[in-house]
């Protein structure tokens, strides 16, 4: 996701000569997020101005205390509807009728992607290429004569249903929200021609057309996308790839101490008093193109996902050689502590809640790790004796929906990754509920899987038949994360991670092949003593008669 820096310009003119109009926009950046409003106050309602100063003030408030899990959708839906009641119950109280009354259209630009929502019929477009695209929806009706009746607006009923959108942004965009007093005047392609020019230049237009004597209030909003990629620039760096490395050697003041790796491409170095691990591009990539985008991917996914479950990384400024630096994690890893022991249900129920929060990170960034597994988990102890965890290998790190990534390792993957299925959600809880499976038990859920094998799977036995300390709702929990069957899997971290923090709630797992016996012994016997009772009757009475 590349970096944005966004140029935005707004104004509004009030209609005719008045000297203040219903219409109010905004325009903030809080934290990552760009975030624009226009609301247009309905002129027929008493308040419709105060309506639409109240409904972008508080949207803007809200965004700003946004519960870092939510998503984008989430956040809009809930602040409208939140909105809405409060003007619709007011408006209720003091005039016994909606006069707290406003349309409302919204984006937020997050990375290179765009989200938009609307109420009404206040517009957002999406200029590309010389071409101009209506992204919102009209919430007015289709009657010749009653096309400005709204069927929706902010206050107006107790309940809303905001249209939702999301957009792909590219370099060069130019992103439009505006009230109706623009597109009433201007035509399309008027609107087409002039948008470059921002967004006083529409208004003006606009009421330049009328003699100065606009019919409505008017305003717009144009964000004009700047995107710099970071990959690209990153890439470009006129930087050397070395050919061979060797203990004792200094590069930008770090020392190389020991490899890390059999291919001498990573090592423990020292600076100064303290020691890091340092990464550098394959050899491979001094001559291939793609290898070298590989690593270049890698060393910027590094530096900007920043969460306490990975390691802290950096790529610095002035280096001379591609590589990059992290943070030494003391421990070992997983998969060789597992080797001697196995690690109590507590910290299996820990790692589960880290890997997840670690995949829900990722999907913010539509990234999945694509290869989590114990050798890619670090463990050490904390003061108070307990195991916590950082994941790592930024290099397998590959966009969510990728159906062309090889990541993965044989023995973690879903069965439809094998046949070529896109990385989501499903086959990453699948990855970490075997991760979980071996970590409590010592074994393979499905057997250790060699490369270029083609697996055979058959049900796996509950975690608790090799490690009786497990309770039967952790059975369940890991069983449903490892189902064959997709339909029966999680399908996405929230379910996953909802069940883990509320046992009492986990239903028992059971896949379509389960028995009824071994559904529900009791009913089972129940339903047997029924049906050899209703048998012994019919023989006794064919007996006597």
């Amino acid at each position: 996701m590349a970096s944005i820096n966004n140029k935005t310009t707004g104004f509004s003119l009030a209609k005719r000569r008045e000297i203040k109009g219903d219409d109010f926009y905004d325009v903030k950046k809080i934290g990552d997020l760009s975030i624009a409003i226009v609301c247009d106050g309905v002129g027929s309602a008493t308040e419709g101005a105060a309506a639409a100063l109240r409904t972008t003030t508080y949207l803007m408030n809200n965004f700003k205390i946004r519960p870092k899990l939510w998503s984008i959708e989430k956040s809009f839906k809930t602040f409208i509807s939140s909105i809405n009641a409060i003007l619709y119950q007011e408006s209720m109280l003091n005039y016994e009728s909606s006069e707290l009354v406003t349309t409302l259209c919204i984006v937020v630009i997050q990375g290179d992607k765009l989200y938009g929502a609307n109420v009404g019929d206040s517009r957002v477009y999406l200029h590309r290429d010389h071409k101009l695209s209506q992204l919102s929806l009209d919430h007015a009706m289709d009657e010749k004569g009653y096309e400005n009746v709204l069927t929706q607006a902010i206050g107006i009923d107790k309940e809303v249903e905001p249209f939702y959108f999301e957009n792909i942004i590219q370099d060069g965009d130019k992103v439009l929200l505006c009230s109706d007093g623009l597109y009433n005047v201007l035509q399309h392609d008027e609107i087409e021609a002039t948008i470059s020019r921002g967004a006083s230049s529409l208004v003006k237009k606009a009421s330049k057309l009328l003699d100065d004597n606009l019919p409505d209030d008017t305003t717009a909003v144009v964000i004009n996308i700047d995107k710099t990629d970071d990959l690209q620039l990153l890439k470009n760096q006129n930087i050397t790839i070395p050919s061979s490395l060797k203990k004792g050697q200094v590069i930008d003041e770090y020392k190389l101490e020991k490899s890390l790796i059999q291919n001498d491409r990573t090592w423990l170095c020292s600076k100064k008093t303290k020691q890091y691990v340092i990464k550098f591009a394959p050899k491979e990539a001094i001559d291939d193109e793609a290898m070298l985008d590989i690593f270049v991917k890698e060393a910027w996914n590094a530096k900007r996902l920043k969460a306490d479950f990975f390691p802290k990384a950096v790529i610095p400024k002035n280096r001379t050689y591609r590589y990059y630096v992290m943070q030494l994690f003391s421990g070992e890893d997983l998969d060789n502590y597992l080797d001697i022991r196995k690690i109590t249900i507590d910290d299996g129920i820990a790692l589960a809640d880290t890997l997840l929060k670690m995949s829900q990170f990722l999907l913010k960034f539509d990234l999945v790790h694509g290869d989590i597994k114990p050798p890619n988990i670090m463990i050490s102890k904390d003061e108070n004796e307990s195991l916590e965890f950082k994941i790592i290998d930024y290099g397998s790190i590959t966009e969510i929906f990728s159906d062309s990534s090889k990541a993965g390792t044989p023995s973690f993957l879903s069965p439809e990754r094998f046949k070529n299925a896109a990385i989501n959600e499903s086959s990453e809880i699948f990855s970490i509920g075997v991760s979980i499976y071996l970590s409590l038990t010592g074994k393979y859920p499905y057997g250790e899987i060699e490369p270029f094998q083609t697996p055979t799977f058959k049900e796996a036995k509950k975690p608790s038949f090799y490690n009786n300390n497990i309770p039967n709702w952790l059975d369940s929990v890991i069983l449903r994360s490892i189902a064959l069957d997709k339909e029966l899997r999680y399908a996405h971290y929230s379910e996953m991670s909802f069940e883990l923090n509320n046992p009492k709630k986990v239903k028992s797992f059971f896949s379509k092949n389960t028995t009824i016996m071994e559904r529900s012994p009791l009913a089972f016997y129940k339903t047997s003593f029924i049906i050899m009772t209703l048998i012994n009757i019919t023989l006794l009475i064919w007996m006597n008669s």
